[in-house]
């Protein structure tokens, strides 16, 4: 069995832009902190990779993204994403949110 690397990449970038802007709340986030953030984890992301992560939490109604005039683009989980970060919904494959272990 082959591993897809990117898929892996993907999913586990949009998990950990749900978890930092979870943590971050209640402030809005930019996308240049959510970067940093994933170049700790992912020394190599790009901002495109940033940006099309965000996106897709956008299109999945995660996220609300303000994209400013200037070129910044702003980012706030919906009431969704607080649930999803939460585990008080089930999440759909897209996102590599980890099996919660902890109290049943």
């Amino acid at each position: 069995m082959t591993i897809d690397q990117a898929k892996v990449r993907r999913e586990g970038m949009r998990w950990n832009i749900l978890n930092t802007l979870d943590k971050a709340r209640p402030y809005t986030t930019n996308e240049q902190f959510l970067g940093d953030v994933l170049r700790a984890i992912y020394p190599d992301v790009t901002p495109d990779e940033t940006r099309k992560q965000l996106d897709y939490l956008a299109d999945r109604k995660l996220v609300d993204l303000r994209k400013e005039p200037s070129g910044t683009w702003f980012a706030d989980l919906t009431r969704y994403g607080v649930d999803i970060v939460e585990y008080t919904v089930d999440c759909q494959p897209g996102i590599a949110r980890p099996v919660k272990y902890w109290a049943g």
